[in-house]
């Protein structure tokens, strides 16, 4: 027995979308991701010569924060791996622009959405991932299974 529904005539997977935490997870990154894009697009069209290089990295965070959205919205093996990475790399990156953004301050003229540790967005971008990584292993399918057949011990 799979662990795994088998997919419709049509190919669709069958199972449902994400709803509980899942869907208010979802939500939120849809309005990050929405507020990440017009700031960096704003920012890369008005201002790129100012700051070029954390104004690409804040439209490399919209981008994230897309893919992000899209993944955690299915429920598909394909799309929670990339669910993961996205997660993953949106985790770093916060970490690392937000860290060289204390350290060098003058590199960064405006705020982007990574620096200062999203600070800008009242630290949602820290904080987003963290959740993201938590949902993603909290309703893993294959880990769901293992515990249901498990025996259990009292």
């Amino acid at each position: 027995m799979s662990s795994t529904p088998e997919a419709s005539q049509d190919g669709a997977d069958p199972r449902p979308r994400a709803y509980g935490a899942g869907r208010a997870l979802v939500a939120v990154y849809g309005v990050l991701a929405l507020a990440a894009t017009a700031r960096s697009l704003y920012q890369l069209t008005t201002k790129a010569a100012e700051a070029p290089l954390p104004y690409a990295l804040s439209a490399l965070a919209a981008l994230v924060y897309v893919v992000a959205t899209v993944a955690l919205a299915h429920n598909g093996t394909r799309m929670r791996r990339v669910a993961w990475t996205a997660v993953t790399v949106e985790l770093v990156g916060v970490l690392a622009v937000g860290t060289w953004s204390f350290i060098a301050p003058q590199e960064f003229p405006e705020a982007t959405v990574w620096s200062h540790l999203g600070q800008g967005y009242g630290y949602v971008p820290a904080i987003l991932p963290v959740l993201g990584i938590l949902w993603l292993w909290r309703s893993d399918p294959a880990r769901l299974v293992r515990a249901e057949t498990s025996p259990r011990t009292r």
